[in-house]
């Protein structure tokens, strides 16, 4: 199982940015990555366990097990490429 955590703050412009790109890229991999958003100030302990110093910050995990993870705000077809990488 891949899944795809997306690191936010309800104060981070860039985060805002990213929220309805992730949300299409939630619709375009349904079924295929499990998606999960995580707000960093409502869930300290989890941004603590995953080691996240800034946000926007997305980890992708296959089996439980982090493989990778991009910091800030990226376009929609670079973030579609890393993911379809890992498909």
């Amino acid at each position: 199982m891949i899944k795809l955590i997306d690191f936010y703050a309800d104060w981070c412009g860039p985060c805002k940015m990213m929220g309805p790109v992730f949300e299409e890229l939630k619709k375009d991999f349904e079924g295929k990555i499990k998606f999960e958003s995580v707000n960093v100030d409502e869930n300290v302990d989890t941004a603590t366990k995953y080691q996240v110093m800034s946000v926007p910050t997305l980890v992708l995990e296959r089996d439980g097990t982090e493989v990778e993870r991009k910091v800030g705000a990226m376009p929609k077809g670079t973030i579609e490429s890393w993911l379809n990488s890992y498909l």
